[in-house]
């Protein structure tokens, strides 16, 4: 994915107000930049860690620039835009590189769909798979770096995402294909795991669909800051001890 504007480093003062944060620009000017990310970022605000931003150049929008990455741990690049999941899925889907779920003529996104009344990311129709069954997709966004390698999912916990792992569930006893799919955006992050120590629930029913024929798939992006380039690189282990 090739950003629409070019990445700008900064220094990170604080976050705040979910949606806020406040930084020193490269040329030491102090500003207020849009957080697209909803989650509690675990790990990922310390304040004087490097940040880099994007500037849309907009003058009718009140906080022009958008926070994308952060540096964490000194050394590992994290993407907090959890806009950027489904867009870097997408493109993957459309070039085929992911193996797994190639196969299909009709990508379309935002999809009705379930028993609560839910909204799937992607739903992948008109296969030359045997059976020709459509393939129902839930992006799911990874930042939460552990150590030693380890991610885990979610970083808060997330009643949201209990209900889409309940309705992949559904599509999967009615015949369709189902995936969960972790787009890790964490250049640390080797493997991955549910946060059990944050929401029980969510490993619990994780656990569960797995076992009774959700797909659970991972794929870690690469970032490259000097070119304002994502993409998915690397597919990931899920464990589910």
């Amino acid at each position: 994915m090739q950003l629409e504007k070019p990445l700008q480093a900064g220094i990170l003062q604080r976050r705040y107000k979910r949606f806020l944060a406040d930084i020193t620009t490269a040329d030491g000017e102090s500003i207020t930049i849009h957080c697209p990310n909803t989650g509690s970022m675990k790990n990922c605000q310390e304040p004087g860690s490097r940040v880099w931003y994007t500037d849309s150049g907009n003058p009718k929008r009140k906080y022009a620039c958008t926070w994308e990455l952060v540096e964490v741990d000194s050394r590992y690049l994290v993407g907090i835009n959890t806009g950027r999941a489904n867009k870097l899925v997408h493109e993957a889907l459309r070039s085929g590189w992911l193996d797994t779920l190639q196969g299909y003529k009709s990508i379309r996104s935002e999809v009705p769909y379930g028993e609560q009344k839910s909204r799937i990311d992607f739903l992948l129709e008109d296969s030359h798979h045997k059976p020709n069954v459509p393939c129902y997709i839930e992006v799911k966004n990874v930042s939460l770096g552990a150590g030693g390698g380890l991610g885990k999912f979610p970083d808060a916990v997330t009643s949201r995402g209990q209900k889409h792992l309940q309705e992949l569930l559904h599509m999967h006893q009615q015949g369709y294909r189902a995936v969960l799919c972790f787009c890790v955006q964490h250049s640390g992050i080797e493997r991955i795991e549910p946060a059990d120590e944050i929401d029980p629930e969510y490993g619990r029913l994780l656990r569960e669909v797995a076992s009774r024929g959700v797909e659970v798939l991972a794929y870690r992006a690469d970032f490259d800051v000097a070119a304002s380039r994502i993409e998915l690189r690397t597919e990931l282990p899920v464990i589910l001890p």
